[in-house]
C-alpha cells in the first residue's frame, strides 16, 4: 500500500470510529485487532484524531484488517512477496482471483476466467496468462504472493499434483481464502474447513462463476475488496443491459453496506448509462430500498463556475 493510500485509509478508519464508538471502546476494539494502544498521543479532544494517532505506525495488514471489519470500501492489498511487483497479469481495480487447476483442465478454466470477469474478478490461470517469454515459475509465485484469494478445482489428478497442492499450501500459510470447487474430489487435508463449491453435475460455467462471487462477497476475508471492485464495474458499464444485469446481483447480496451504495450512488450521478432509462430506474430502486436518496443526474454540459476561467 503506497503512502498517500494507507494515510487515506486510515483517515477513513478514524471518522468511521469516531462516529461509532466512544474512547473507551476504540481503544479495546483496536487493542482487540491487535494495534498497541499504550504508546503516546496527542492531547487533541478528538476520537479521529486518537484513532490515527493509534494505527500511525501499525503495519499494513493491521490497517487493512480493521478496514474489512468496518466495512470500508478500498481496494488495497498488502504486498508480501518481493514478486508481487512482478505480477502484471491482474486486470487493474479488479478482485485478484488465482484459479489452481491441473493442466488438462486448463481450457475450461480459461472459461471461467471470461465468465468471473463479469463480476469484477481477475483470474489468473497458469499456462494461459503467462507470457511465452517470461519463466512460468516466476510468473506463478507472482501470483501466488499478490492474489486475494484462490480456487481449487478439485477433480482427479490435483491431490497427485505437486504443483496444486503447493498453489493451495501457499495459500493457506498467508491465511487468504481458499475455496474448493468440487468436480469429484473431496476437500482434504487443510482446505476440509473450507466452504466448498458443487461443480459435478449440470451446473454451467456461469453459474459456477456467480456462486464463486457469492461466497467471495459473503466471506469476512474477501467482502471489503470483492464489494469495492463490483461497484466499480458497474460504473464503468458501457453498455445498459450490462448495467442492468450488474444491479440486479447487487440487489441479490443481503446485509449490503450502505457504504457501497453511497459510492455508487455518487459515481452514477456523472456516469453516462445512468442519465435515464431502465438503469437509472432500477439503480434508484436499489436506492430506496435501503432508505437512500435517489440519483439526481449531473448535467454535463450545465454551466460551472470553474468554467469563467482565461484559457
Amino acid at each position: 500500500m503506497r503512502a498517500l493510500d494507507r494515510i487515506d485509509l486510515i483517515d477513513k478508519v478514524g471518522r468511521t470510529l469516531q462516529s461509532r464508538m466512544g474512547y473507551d471502546d476504540i481503544s479495546a476494539y483496536l487493542e482487540a485487532s491487535g494495534v498497541n494502544t499504550n504508546k503516546p498521543t496527542s492531547n487533541v479532544n478528538s476520537k479521529w484524531k486518537y484513532t490515527k494517532d493509534l494505527l500511525a505506525g501499525e503495519p499494513d495488514t493491521v490497517v487493512l484488517k480493521v478496514a474489512d471489519e468496518l466495512g470500508i470500501p478500498h481496494t488495497y492489498t498488502v504486498v508480501t512477496d518481493k514478486n508481487t511487483a512482478e505480477a502484471t497479469f491482474w486486470e487493474a481495480g479488479y478482485f485478484r482471483l488465482f484459479l489452481s487447476h491441473i493442466s488438462t483442465f486448463k481450457d475450461r478454466t480459461a472459461t471461467l476466467r471470461k465468465a468471473l470477469k463479469q463480476f469484477g474478478i481477475s483470474a489468473f490461470v497458469a499456462h494461459v496468462d503467462i507470457e511465452p517469454t517470461k519463466k512460468w515459475q516466476d510468473e506463478i509465485e507472482a501470483g501466488l504472493f499478490s492474489m486475494d484469494a484462490l480456487a481449487a478445482i478439485l477433480m482427479p489428478g490435483f491431490k497427485e499434483s505437486n504443483w496444486t497442492n503447493q498453489e493451495v499450501g501457499i495459500a493457506i500459510g498467508r491465511g487468504i481464502l481458499v475455496i474448493p470447487i468440487v468436480r469429484d474430489v473431496i476437500p482434504y487435508g487443510f482446505i476440509q474447513k473450507y466452504q466448498g463449491l458443487q461443480a459435478d453435475g449440470n451446473k454451467t460455467i456461469s453459474q459456477v462463476a456467480k456462486e464463486i462471487f457469492g461466497i467471495l462477497v459473503s466471506s469476512p476475508k474477501t467482502r471489503t475488496k470483492m464489494l469495492t471492485c463490483f461497484v466499480d464495474t458497474i460504473l464503468q458499464a458501457n453498455e445498459e443491459q450490462e448495467a442492468l444485469v450488474k444491479l440486479s446481483y447487487l440487489n441479490d447480496i443481503s446485509d449490503l453496506p450502505i457504504a457501497y451504495l453511497e459510492k455508487l450512488r455518487e459515481g452514477a450521478a456523472s456516469t453516462a448509462v445512468f442519465a435515464k432509462g431502465q438503469a437509472l430506474e432500477k439503480l434508484n430502486q436499489l436506492l430506496m430500498k435501503y432508505s437512500l436518496q435517489k440519483v439526481v443526474h449531473k448535467d454535463n454540459d450545465a454551466f460551472d463556475l470553474e468554467d469563467d476561467i482565461p484559457f
